[in-house]
């Protein structure tokens, strides 16, 4: 079958031309704001363009004023398939009422006194408990996601480690900012000292990785690894309402040298309406993650009015339908994917889609059917039938013990259902 090309030439260049710290193609920023859609978390299945984003609307990242009602109604209503989603939530031991926090003036993640499990296992129980608050109305839940939040802010400095604290600082950076959200306005929630623990120990390390990767060649590292670090920038930019801040990493999500830019991130589409994800070749837990890193960036995107689902003719939805059916135990073609790797670019390449994690779980799907059959009314038949077989979703704790079972913040099926 035929494959195009993303538009970027894979020269081996050492740094990427679009840089965080300044050098923002004017462009990509324009259309992050001029070209903006209205973000209709109720439903409209046709995005209104033109509009330009006057102010940020909170709650405004995964989940939206609307979203949360709907599920708070369907919950008490006892229907499905979201009392089901309810009811996951609820197995959670991280969305007990009363967890203690652990939280530590530094985040070690990658070499030598590695700490960071303490952070994400806190952030989940802060997002859990936040949920379960917003959707069932306990105030104990509030306070303990009230409590975890305040423990981080007034105490950590810094991220440390090897290259991985840049997967610390994207990862927990927009999952940590989505909790926080859920809980604005709560009666004794410091926001103003959380939003400075994001500012001045998460930012500057999502900012350095998008601008210089690390020092390395900027094709060695995987789309999740962009990907992470532009939702994170994003969320703050909600959080702080700092629209040049969001502003930026719409730009980068479109035109970023790096291989979490869209464009790199689809690097071939084929016919049939399928988009080839980067890490595919790889292996499909990495896959899925770019499914969850992207969707989390494009949802918290259109409820601030940016269409990046949308973005080059929807060029994220053949991905999650290539992923999907390639993990319904389907065929999916392949182009020859090359990089380079390292500091010096050294040349690697995938011939072949990789069967490793073939068809396991992860709670990435219903948002992604959400929008695009839900909102956009769009047929996606493989996509909704792996957000189907997965569910109800669960969320971090539920997917296993190593980290890369708390990637995803979860629990779509209870906010994202239709």
């Amino acid at each position: 079958m035929a494959a195009q090309h993303s538009s970027r030439s894979r020269a081996l260049s050492r740094r990427g031309l679009l840089r965080i710290g300044g050098g923002l193609a004017v462009a990509g920023a324009a259309a992050g704001t001029a070209a903006a859609v209205s973000a209709d978390p109720g439903g409209g299945r046709e995005p209104q363009r033109a509009r330009e984003r006057a102010a940020f609307t909170h709650p405004g990242m995964l989940h939206s004023a609307a979203e949360l009602d709907r599920a708070k109604q369907h919950v008490a209503a006892g229907d499905e398939p979201w009392a089901a989603g309810w009811q996951r939530l609820k197995d959670n031991r991280h969305a007990a009422a009363g967890w203690a926090p652990r939280p530590v003036e530094t985040v070690v993640r990658g070499g030598a006194g590695q700490n960071y499990a303490q952070l994400y296992h806190d952030i989940h129980a802060a997002y859990q408990n936040a949920l379960r608050y917003r959707v069932g109305g306990t105030a104990e839940h509030g306070d303990t996601a009230r409590e975890i939040l305040n423990a981080w802010s007034g105490t950590l400095k810094g991220v440390a480690g090897n290259a991985d604290r840049f997967l610390a600082s994207g990862l927990y950076g927009w999952q940590f900012a989505n909790a926080a959200e859920l809980m604005r306005g709560y009666d004794g929630f410091d926001l103003g000292r959380f939003q400075s623990m994001l500012t001045t120990v998460f930012q500057p390390l999502c900012e350095d990785f998008l601008r210089d990767h690390n020092d390395a060649c900027v094709t060695n590292y995987w789309a999740n690894w962009d990907l992470c670090n532009t939702a994170a920038l994003l969320s703050f930019g909600i959080l702080t309402d700092d629209s040049a801040l969001f502003d930026k990493a719409v730009g980068y999500a479109k035109n970023g040298e790096g291989n979490g830019s869209i464009p790199h991130a689809v690097p071939f589409l084929h016919d049939g309406g399928l988009g080839q994800w980067q890490e595919s070749g790889r292996d499909q837990g990495h896959t899925m993650m770019g499914m969850g890193q992207l969707g989390a960036l494009c949802e918290m995107a259109w409820n601030q009015g940016a269409d990046l689902y949308g973005f080059d003719d929807n060029r994220f939805m053949k991905a999650a339908q290539y992923v999907a059916k390639y993990n319904l135990g389907e065929d999916v073609p392949f182009a020859p994917y090359r990089w380079g790797s390292g500091q010096n670019c050294a040349p690697q390449q995938h011939t072949a889609v990789s069967a490793a994690g073939r068809g396991e779980a992860r709670p990435v799907w219903a948002l992604l059917d959400h929008h695009y059959a839900g909102r956009r009314g769009l047929d996606v038949p493989h996509l909704t039938a792996y957000a189907r077989k997965t569910r109800p979703e669960g969320g971090g704790g539920d997917y296993g013990t190593a980290s890369g079972a708390y990637d995803q913040l979860g629990f779509g099926t209870l906010l994202h259902s239709r």
